[in-house]
């Protein structure tokens, strides 16, 4: 990606970890809040593999529910940006392209965008909607309308999954963008009543959707700035939507993948709506609902 000439955006915030007990209501939002986002993103078993990794670290489960013990206070800091490490600027840029991009498109339509906050961790952290773990991945807290991200992610990214160069940090960070545009329009709000009615299989099926939009988004971004992408950017976007779907991470696991038990959607299917909002540049053609939301 050229981002040479990018500007990096200002919402951000680091999170260094220290601090004492937790005080002032625990880990934010609690279970009710905090594991229904592990499990639409991992399923029942990433709930299970989140609790187990907390007591292998020596942390109280029990703090996810606000009831007391076991855990630390994060302190959340805004330092200079000339201090932050490369991979940090790299995404603040990401991060304000994209802020620049949708407040055009809010704009056109008379109204304004107001942007998230990228709240950097290392490790673990806090979130507006309960503990921020590595494990999880990056995600974006409707709660407190804030991307949060563990850098090291994207080492993974590169090793892990194979998924190499600056343009997966670019989709990574603009998909979780996608799920803010999707709370400040209030569809997220409409898409979660929706799968408080529906089964579990539905309730999944309508969270493929959710961050197949996503994924769309994603490239609506891209397509509209037309100064950042250079050659082989498209190839290492699909490659890196390619190697988070559900159907590789769970044969990466040793799995047979299950349909039903997806919540992000398929390689396929990430690449298809990536590749869609590239190519179109238009938000409007990004309902993965086909209108029954």
């Amino acid at each position: 990606m050229r981002l040479d000439d990018e500007q990096e955006s200002s919402h951000f915030e680091v999170q260094d970890g220290r601090g004492g007990g937790l005080g002032g209501g625990g880990l934010g939002g609690g279970l009710g809040m905090l594991l229904p986002l592990i499990g639409s993103r991992f399923g029942c078993g990433g709930i299970v593999v989140v609790l187990i990794i907390m007591v292998v670290m020596g942390m109280n489960p029990l703090s996810l529910m606000g009831g007391g013990g076991g855990g630390q206070s994060v302190q959340t800091e805004k330092p200079r940006l000339e201090d932050l490490s490369a991979v940090q600027r790299t995404s603040l840029k990401v991060l304000g392209s994209t802020e620049r991009r949708w407040s055009d498109i809010f704009k056109a339509h008379g109204q304004q965008y107001p942007p998230p906050t990228l709240v950097f961790y290392s490790q673990d952290g806090q979130s507006g909607c309960g503990a921020a773990m590595s494990a999880m991945g990056p995600f974006y807290c409707p709660a407190d309308q804030r991307i949060y991200l563990d850098t090291d992610f994207f080492r993974e990214m590169e090793t892990k999954f194979n998924a190499p160069g600056d343009f997966p940090i670019g989709y990574i960070i603009a998909h979780e963008v996608g799920h803010h545009i999707q709370t400040i329009t209030g569809e997220a709000d409409r898409i979660r009543k929706a799968q408080q009615r529906a089964s579990e299989a539905e309730g999944n099926a309508l969270q493929v959707k959710m961050e197949l939009q996503a994924d769309c988004y994603a490239g609506v971004w891209a397509a509209r700035d037309t100064n950042l992408m250079e050659p082989g950017d498209l190839e290492e976007g699909m490659r890196a939507a390619q190697a988070i779907g559900d159907d590789t991470l769970q044969k990466a696991a040793g799995r047979r993948p299950v349909p039903e038990s997806f919540t992000h959607g398929t390689g396929a299917q990430r690449m298809e709506w990536l590749r869609k909002g590239l190519s179109t540049g238009d938000p409007a053609q990004c309902d993965t609902f086909g209108g029954a939301i």
